[in-house]
């Protein structure tokens, strides 16, 4: 016998019945104001499904996409909660009053990659600063992250635009902002948004009216190929011309944009054309042959480690889909036994799903030193920056090697800043396959640039018949192994994330591999980050910035004995396994503390 409705039963039926009035009215409103036909379409067929449909149409409207230091990244749909031509047209209109508003001169520069909208995207941004009469420049066509950092100081602008979700996934994308040395200045000349700028743009956006009243002039100037021609010219510079150029490299742009700049630069510098991975070399916003546009993600990339092993390269490497990063792909050699994973390196760490078939992903903190120490060892003087969740290595080096040092919040909106202009900043990289080799030339990763780098020092190992690796254990059997890894969890609901940072934090480890924690640090409210340290291991705990991730950062540093880098490999191989296995049970809720 069915249970007679009760008063609470009627009340909440009341609720949500209004909750879904609430959301129909405010999707209608939202199609009064779109510009884009495709996107009312899509949102008409959501509204047409209700009350199916109801739990899509309340994450559409679920609130807007925050404007932060990153720029706008989400999913590619109609509604608030999305990257599409509305989001983009107010997001344009508040960038150009919020610049207005600062008294800033110059043109606005705007590029783009290859993803479903970003040719739209980039068009209509440049549509609201004529509109609006401030200059619109275009770059060419799609083009590297890196070529508009570069364009924002070539081209004296008051700021840049990229549009780019990065190595996101291919149903997303984004819109990245930078300014021009007037509102940035000396350091943050060519360089991302940080606070204020940021609170006072999203400000500026939320402030814009009904998109009908937006005035929209013409699609900007298109720039010219010069701009990146002085790019590769530039980028080719970086390295030493009279450095050793035998080198045969294997290339993907992972279905990016970077190829044509990269061999262009490769060439420019005196180097072989990498052989590319046929089935990535051409832009595609489907990624078709990788789950993940991501080097770091597992299997992506294997067609590079097959086109190595075909045409006997020796390096490999890959460009994320805007190519602001660098993955490198070595042989792995027999010191990899001694590990039990990654081998032979001074910042070690497993090899993972993309070890394959006798070649293995250098991690972003192997390539890191790599390139710092390669720096060093030309004579580069100034300040070397890393961030909080990077390998101390780095600061190790400088330390033994006289040379100031920065760490900083991560990102490289903070790493281009580091030192508050105390010394000049020659070099800064971050975990994440992030490297700035010649910060005069663009303030941000550049995955350009690192790849010409990597390869006159692999070019110059190999003159001597030796390798990466082989520099990697010097430094090693100099600063000990520091051993490194990463433990990610993915989520689909972003509310897993905070209650794991809130459970961290209200039950925090007292001890790391056995030993008691020497320093908990919470940087809240500067940033959602703890930090575990003491002297066997450092945990740092954070979201991540750009995808639904959670991010545990793992270190351990063992002391080479009597020049056994192999036995130290083994003895951090085994500690960094049970620290990983301590920090999983506890951002699962299940650790023993």
């Amino acid at each position: 016998m069915a249970a007679e409705p009760t008063d609470l039963d009627e009340t909440r039926d009341r609720d949500g019945a209004r909750d879904l009035d609430d959301l129909r009215d405010q999707a209608r409103r939202w199609l009064d104001d779109d510009p884009d036909p495709a996107t009312r379409d899509e949102l008409q067929a959501v509204l047409d499904g209700l009350p199916a449909s109801a739990p899509e149409l309340a994450d559409r409207f679920a609130g807007p996409l925050t404007f932060g230091t990153a720029g706008l990244r989400g999913p590619l749909r109609a509604g608030p909660n999305g990257m599409n031509l509305a989001v983009v047209t107010q997001a344009a209109a508040g960038l150009v009053a919020w610049l207005a508003a600062q008294d800033a001169t110059g043109p606005l520069v705007i590029g783009y990659d290859a993803r479903h909208g970003s040719r739209e995207f980039a068009e209509r941004t440049a549509q609201v600063a004529t509109g609006a009469g401030r200059a619109a420049l275009l770059l060419p066509r799609p083009l590297p992250t890196p070529v508009l950092a570069y364009a924002v100081r070539q081209l004296d602008a008051a700021a840049g635009v990229m549009v780019t979700a990065s190595h996101n996934p291919p149903q997303d994308n984004g819109y990245k902002v930078y300014l021009g040395a007037q509102l940035g200045g000396e350091l943050g000349a060519g360089a991302q948004i940080v606070p204020p700028a940021d609170a006072g743009i999203e400000a500026a956006i939320r402030a814009v009216g009904p998109l009908a009243d937006v005035p929209l002039g013409p699609a900007g100037q298109v720039v010219g190929d010069d701009v990146v021609v002085s790019y590769v010219d530039r980028a080719a510079a970086v390295v030493d011309p009279a450095g050793a150029r035998r080198l045969k490299v294997a290339y993907t742009p992972l279905h990016g944009v970077g190829a044509a700049v990269l061999t262009a630069a490769f060439a420019r510098a005196g180097f072989g054309i990498p052989g590319v991975v046929p089935e990535q070399a051409v832009p595609d916003p489907d990624f078709p042959t990788v789950s993940f546009p991501n080097p770091e993600e597992p299997g992506a990339i294997d067609r590079l480690v097959g086109l190595a092993r075909r045409t006997d390269a020796d390096l490999a490497i890959a460009n994320d889909p805007d190519a602001d990063r660098c993955a490198v792909a070595v042989r792995d050699g027999g010191a990899t036994a001694a590990s039990g994973a990654a081998g032979a390196a001074g910042v070690a760490g497993p090899a993972g799903a993309n070890g394959s078939g006798g070649w293995r992903m250098l991690r972003g903190d192997e390539v890191g030193v790599l390139l710092a120490d390669h720096l060093m060892r030309r004579g580069v003087q100034g300040l070397y920056a890393t961030t909080i969740v990077s390998s101390s290595l780095l600061r190790a080096m400088c330390a033994a090697r006289g040379l100031p040092y920065d760490e900083t919040l991560t990102g490289f909106k903070w790493i281009v800043r580091a030192g508050g202009g105390s010394a000049p900043l020659v070099y800064g990289y971050e975990e994440a396959l992030g490297y700035c080799v010649a910060p005069e030339h663009v303030r941000d990763k550049d995955g350009i640039t690192a790849a010409l780098t990597v390869a006159e020092l692999a070019a110059g190992l190999k003159a001597q018949g030796r390798t990466l690796t082989d520099r990697l254990d010097e430094l090693a059997a100099e600063f000990g192994v520091h051993h490194t890894d990463q433990l990610s969890v993915r989520v689909d609901d972003l509310r897993i994330i905070a209650d794991t940072m809130a459970r961290v934090r209200a039950a925090t480890p007292t001890t790391l591999l056995g030993q008691p924690v020497t320093e908990a640090r919470d940087l809240l409210p500067e940033a959602d980050v703890v930090i575990l340290r003491n002297e066997a291991a450092r945990v740092v705990i954070r979201p991540s910035g750009t995808e639904p991730k959670l991010k545990a950062y793992l270190e351990v540093v063992e002391p080479v004995a009597d020049g056994d880098v192999p036995a130290a490999r083994s003895r951090a191989a085994a500690a960094l396994a049970a620290l990983r296995t301590e920090i999983a049970a506890l951002v699962q809720g299940r650790a023993p503390y």
